[in-house]
């Protein structure tokens, strides 16, 4: 049974409970119960959520490795993205366990899905364990870009944002300078250097304090071309807990200057978190047991961050930066 299923479930359980209750009492009573049946309805977790607004400013609230049925921190994590009027950027793996259409429409619908009109998604290498991507491409449309390549680009403002394809093995020629994605990304970049700040994000990190992955060397040709046309911020997933770096380049070599700035904000809810317990060079805030989204509010020449954590949890992390 779905997410949604259940919950309608439950409504339908205490409405009749409470309606029979109604039933029986007398006509002065009657409202009383009416009462108490709306209010049942409406608690805090029970009401259906208010449509999403759609996105005003140059606002972002991302997270990757979302939803599972099995599990509910999706929800916890959807209801944070509800309170943030922004653009959503889903960092790959947004529904387990496999990214089929199933999975989409049960698990990921009743939660983000709520979003879908103004997401930004990339693809994860859970939505690769259906054939091609398929469940994810249908489900994202147009907004996930061609099927054959899964990476496109827009702006917002005074940025530009790049959405890559990290599955290397699953796009044509992989992620190397000289195949379609490095080629189509160093002609992107140039194309909109005009644009005073550059942001990009795909699923794998290439740099990650998590036992469970950790550095992603095979992005590094796209870090390069990121880095050589001056990005200031990359975002990803895969890892499943929260760490900013410093600015650096691809090598791992800090540069304060002409660096990009990485989050791993793999805290979407889905399939728990990952441990983190030797941090390597340049990380700066890590967590690795608080579901969470990032929200970046872009300004013309400056970006301001902070992770917001679910219901019930303490960490955070917030800074301000220029771009290049």
């Amino acid at each position: 049974m779905s997410k949604l299923a259940r919950m309608v479930a439950a409504w339908l359980v205490v409405a009749s409970l409470l309606l029979g209750a109604a039933a029986s009492a007398s006509r002065r009573l009657a409202p009383m119960v009416f009462v108490a049946l709306l209010g049942t309805l409406l608690a805090p977790g029970c009401a259906p959520e208010r449509p999403p607004r759609p996105p005003s400013g140059e606002v972002i609230v991302a997270a990757g490795d979302i939803a599972d049925c099995r599990r509910e921190g999706d929800e916890a994590t959807a209801r944070l993205v509800g309170r943030i009027n922004g653009t959503v950027l889903t960092l790959g793996d947004a529904a387990y366990p496999e990214g089929t259409a199933e999975d989409f429409e049960e698990c990921y619908e009743p939660t983000w899905g709520r979003f879908k009109g103004h997401t930004k998604p990339v693809p994860g290498n859970h939505e690769y364990d259906t054939r091609g991507a398929e469940g994810y491409f249908d489900y994202f449309g147009k907004a996930a870009g061609d099927p054959d390549e899964g990476y496109y680009s827009y702006n917002l403002g005074k940025w530009h944002i790049v959405a890559l394809n990290s599955n290397c093995e699953e796009v044509p020629g992989g992620c190397e300078a000289s195949s379609p994605q490095g080629r189509w990304l160093e002609a992107d970049l140039a194309a909109n250097e005009d644009k005073s700040c550059t942001l990009a994000y795909m699923h794998h990190p290439r740099f990650s304090s998590g036992e469970k992955h950790g550095n992603t060397h095979y992005v590094k040709p796209l870090w390069e071309a990121l880095y050589e046309a001056g990005a200031d911020v990359v975002l990803s997933g895969h890892e499943h807990n929260y760490e900013r770096f410093a600015p650096q380049n691809s090598g791992g070599r800090e540069d304060p200057e002409g660096g990009i700035r990485q989050f791993v904000v793999g805290t979407g809810g889905g399939k728990g978190t990952y441990p983190i317990l030797d941090p390597i060079a340049n990380s700066e805030v890590h967590n690795d047991d608080t579901y969470g989204v990032l929200k970046l509010s872009l300004h013309p020449k400056r970006y301001e961050w902070e992770f917001v954590p679910v219901e019930g949890e303490s960490f955070t992390d917030s800074g301000t930066a220029q771009c290049h």
